[in-house]
């Protein structure tokens, strides 16, 4: 018989954890989102982690969480207001070993203790197939610019607690 794989586990953001989350963040932009997006957007999108200082503050302004694997950080996610994920990434050498849903679940009941009826986020094209499989509904598509590059995305919501299904606004 194999030995078992080690569980993840989630713990609060501390501020000292700002350097790894940021190699995680540009690391999984580096590794699994080259199949939607360019080099050149892909590095816009990552520089967003480059100031350490600025991204550690944008992790403490909201509602960070982060998941370990044998006490290291392997992904991070973040609530932002009472039901918006702003953040959510997972190393690319950690992706399948369910990190990406238990911080989602994690956040998901955050939210709804918090009182919120209905959970968003901005999936990045990578990401949109695991929301969709998660019960998140596509709303609609955004273009933003990082840094002088065009990045889509996908508002998804998923409505929390009774089941029914959300709005659609075209």
């Amino acid at each position: 018989m194999g030995q078992a794989l080690p569980k993840p586990a989630l713990r609060p953001y501390l501020g000292e954890d700002a350097p790894v989350l940021a190699a995680i963040f540009a690391a999984s932009i580096e590794e699994l989102t080259g199949d939607d997006y360019s080099e050149a957007q892909q590095q816009a999108w990552a520089s967003a982690a480059e100031d350490e200082e600025a991204f550690g503050q944008r992790l403490a302004s909201e509602l960070t969480l982060v998941a370990t694997l044998e006490s290291s950080p392997v992904g991070f996610a973040s609530l932002k207001g009472t039901g918006h994920i702003d953040m959510l990434y997972v190393h690319p050498g950690a992706v399948g070993q369910g990190v990406a849903s238990m911080l989602c679940d994690a956040l998901e009941k955050l939210a709804g203790g918090r009182g919120a009826k209905s959970f968003t986020v901005d999936a990045s094209d990578n990401a949109a197939e695991f929301f969709a499989r998660r019960g998140y509904v596509a709303m609609q598509r955004n273009t933003v610019t990082v840094n002088g590059e065009w990045l889509a995305n996908t508002t998804m919501q998923k409505t929390l607690g009774d089941g029914a299904k959300p709005e659609v606004h075209t």
